[in-house]
């Protein structure tokens, strides 16, 4: 009787830990330093994709200005699986239709080589598809992407960055 009792405890015990484990598993890591970009409580992940793309710069005789990304969004790490893309705005678009437009960026610079992590507030949703209902987008794990080091060599130059990044959606509980 003894085995029993204790055999029910502890498969409840374990079965309280794996939620907790699928539920922390879901949040983004976000490194010390960083703690500004957590997202407000009331909000709960929906999904990530992965960004391969470039950030476009424009040489104004002085420095290089930052004119918007143009990427690519992936269902997965070894970017296959189009989804979407992500461009000016900041906006991001799903294959089917629907777009999210972000607003009021927090930065974090974790790697001084790449561009910052940020969180975006929801501006606007349209469309039915995966950006519906979306509140907060987090910009994590870039890596490229940063404003040329050298100057232009005439005004109005473009330069296309390599950059690639995770996109993580929230929608509120």
């Amino acid at each position: 009787m003894k085995k029993l009792i204790l055999l029910a405890v502890f498969m409840m015990a374990a079965a309280a830990i794996v939620p907790a484990q699928k539920a922390k598993a879901l949040e983004a890591y976000l490194p010390v330093g960083c703690e500004e970009l957590q997202i407000p409580e009331g909000n709960k992940l929906a999904f990530s994709v992965y960004a391969s793309g470039v950030q476009v710069y424009s040489w104004n005789g002085t420095s290089w200005g930052f004119v918007g990304p143009i990427a690519t969004l992936y269902a997965n790490a070894g970017m296959t699986g189009k989804v979407g893309l992500h461009y000016g705005g900041p906006t991001w678009k799903s294959n089917s239709g629907s777009l999210v437009i972000g607003q009021n960026p927090i930065r974090c610079t974790p790697d001084p080589d790449s561009i910052p992590w940020l969180r975006l507030e929801a501006y606007e949703t349209d469309g039915s598809g995966i950006f519906n209902g979306v509140t907060y987008i987090q910009r994590l794990n870039t890596s490229g992407g940063t404003a040329p080091t050298e100057p232009g060599t005439y005004d109005g130059e473009r330069a296309e960055v390599p950059y690639t990044t995770e996109y993580y959606f929230y929608r509120a509980k």
